[in-house]
């Protein structure tokens, strides 16, 4: 995936000044928290929308998990359209991203998951700001998951979740998900002699287990130990469900 000299120096920007979320405000707002690209589909929308009064340049890539990606480094199935664009103020804009190939074909059984960026570089600041003060200028960088679903999964994403078994080991709990969907939980906690102790989050890929650390815990779960756990659903909205350690 190729762009020119001015993507890549964007790229560079975000390399060095990319903050996190919690530390400074994007104003180009991605729609939703995660995106799912159906592969009978072929493509997908997202949609933008500048809530600034100026106008931003934005660059946007899928990467495979690597934080620090670039545009010019990445190798993923997927192009995006525009990949390069100025946004203007108070404005909307639409991302295609389609599928186009991989070198390495991915699973039919299962979905895979990509990561979607989406960098906002701000305009440089006027002579008449900059005059008679310091500046500093920073790239933002939202970073969403991607999920690409296969055509013909067994069983129902909306239901996945609530699919998970849970065994203890040790000072953790391992879950496993049985389903071709990624689940990600985002808060958990296991009930031990009456007193509920959280377990650290994560995301269990499909057909795979996930061992999770339960915090402050004297002694192990044991089987029929509760467990409470929210997970998010296709449209980001964290869902609540319940369940207990196995034998």
């Amino acid at each position: 995936m190729k762009f020119p000299n001015r993507a890549l120096s964007a790229a560079l920007l975000a390399f060095v000044c990319t903050v996190s979320m919690t530390a400074a405000h994007a104003n180009v707002i991605v729609a939703g928290t995660r995106v799912i690209f159906p592969a009978a589909d072929g493509e997908v929308t997202v949609r933008l929308t500048n809530q600034n009064s100026t106008p931003a340049l934005v660059e946007s890539w899928v990467d495979n998990g690597d934080p620090m990606s670039t545009p010019d480094k990445v190798k993923t199935p997927f192009l995006i359209t525009p990949p390069l664009f100025r946004m203007e103020p108070n404005r909307d804009q639409s991302l295609r991203i389609l599928f186009t190939h991989s070198d390495q074909p991915l699973p039919t059984d299962r979905e895979s998951v990509f990561w979607l960026n989406v960098l906002e570089v701000p305009p440089k600041p006027s002579s008449l700001v900059t005059q008679n003060a310091n500046t500093l200028q920073m790239a933002i960088r939202s970073r969403l998951k991607l999920f690409y679903r296969p055509t013909g999964l067994a069983g129902d994403p909306v239901k996945a979740p609530g699919e998970l078994t849970f065994k203890a080991s040790g000072a953790a709990i391992v879950v496993h998900n049985p389903t071709p969907y990624y689940v990600t939980i985002t808060d958990i906690r296991v009930t031990v002699g009456g007193v509920a102790h959280k377990v650290d989050a994560g995301m269990v890929a499909p057909m795979s287990d996930l061992s999770l650390p339960v915090s402050d815990i004297k002694q192990a779960p044991t089987a029929g130990s509760a467990i409470d756990y929210h997970c998010l659903n296709d449209y980001g909205s964290d869902v609540t469900f319940k369940g207990s350690v196995a034998a």
